[in-house]
């Protein structure tokens, strides 16, 4: 009895030490959080926050704030728009410079500097939408390219230009009145200031390719203006004109659709380069070709025979010929007349004198090729 007491206290102390060990060591595998293994380590399984995600997402304020389009879209659109290098347009551009340096001189009788603030590629609601106001948008038409381009002339250079075409003071900044539509004077003056650019635009295109640059309206809000869809990229030529104290900017923007049948040339990296033609070449295949070594065949006569006839000719059979003695015969070379003239003897050999020579047909050109 107690033997059999003594070996149940024994049991029962080793299974209460066995839970204890399980209670200290618990089984990774028995997490009900887990479903996939063993627990990761604190750094792996971090996750995270509201916050960081709001940001992520482009939230400022939690996500319930109505931004008008979702974060990743407004992830896409934030992202910088790379298109190809125009050289050549660049090359244009500074000579558009030089141009107009001389003619706003001209103009305004007044000493007026210019330079290139900066060109860029974007798209081109992007770019109405950064537009300051008031400025006046100007739409012109390439006539050969059959697309349309801008000039935009902000409020400043309005006014400074407004100011000295009508007879204003050096050294004193332009009035500018702010909340007035602009006037039918200052609107005819821009007109005339942008007729200017349009001729120096066309003039420093000129070298490349023909063009002419037809003013057709002038618009103050930037809706009246889309020549374009919005999401279409163009190139944007900002130009700085300072008037002593006065001055502004002027603006030109030529969509990439505009510019795409003289793409070829703008890719050049100088002006004049050519793409697969070379005149030395031309000249030497040209010369070459007058050193070729021609046959030609003199007709007597031609007859139509059968192919009977044909095949019973042996050696020593005779041929009649049609053309009496001293009738002008034909020098061909291959299908091709050429030239008519006179057959005789010189020195035991017989001789042909070219009396005239025949034109030449396309088609006569098509079998010499």
């Amino acid at each position: 009895m107690s033997g059999s007491q003594e070996e149940e206290d024994l049991a029962a102390a080793w299974g209460a030490s066995l839970e204890e060990e399980g209670a200290a060591k618990p089984d990774p595998f028995d997490d009900p959080g887990s479903d996939a293994g063993p627990a990761l380590p604190a750094d792996a399984a971090r996750v995270l926050n509201q916050a960081e995600i709001d940001s992520l997402l482009g939230f400022e304020n939690g996500p319930t704030r109505d931004t008008g389009e979702s974060g990743i879209e407004r992830i896409i659109s934030a992202g910088l728009i790379a298109y190809e290098r125009l050289p050549m347009l660049e090359i244009v551009f500074d000579r558009l410079v030089r141009l107009m340096s001389t003619t706003l001189r001209n103009f305004t009788s007044d000493n007026v500097e210019i330079s290139i603030d900066a060109m860029t590629s974007l798209r081109f609601g992007d770019y109405l939408n950064s537009i300051p106001l008031p400025a006046m948008l100007a739409v012109f038409k390439a006539e050969q390219w059959d697309n349309y381009g801008l000039v935009v002339v902000d409020s400043s250079l309005i006014y400074s230009v407004v100011d000295v075409l009508l007879g204003g003071r050096r050294g004193t900044a332009a009035m500018r009145i702010e909340g007035r539509p602009y006037t039918t004077i200052e609107r005819t003056l821009v007109e005339r200031l942008i007729t200017v650019v349009l001729g120096d635009l066309r003039a420093a295109f000129e070298p490349l390719c023909p063009v002419d640059f037809r003013f057709d309206r002038l618009e103050v809000n930037p809706r009246f203006a889309a020549i374009s869809r919005l999401s279409n990229a163009a190139v944007l030529g900002r130009l700085r004109v300072d008037m002593e104290d006065r001055g502004g900017r002027i603006e030109i923007l030529l969509p990439y659709a505009t510019l795409e049948p003289v793409r070829e040339l703008l890719l050049q990296q100088f002006m004049g380069e050519r793409f697969g033609r070379d005149s030395i070449w031309e000249t030497h295949l040209a010369e070459e070709l007058r050193q070729t070594d021609v046959a030609l065949d003199v007709v007597l006569d031609e007859q139509t025979m059968q192919l009977s006839q044909v095949l019973r000719l042996n050696v020593g059979d005779r041929l009649l010929l049609s053309s009496p003695p001293g009738a002008p015969v034909r020098l061909r070379c291959g299908e091709v007349p050429l030239f008519e003239g006179q057959l005789g003897r010189r020195e035991n050999r017989l001789a042909v004198r070219i009396d005239s020579a025949r034109e030449i047909s396309a088609a006569d050109l098509a079998h010499l090729s």
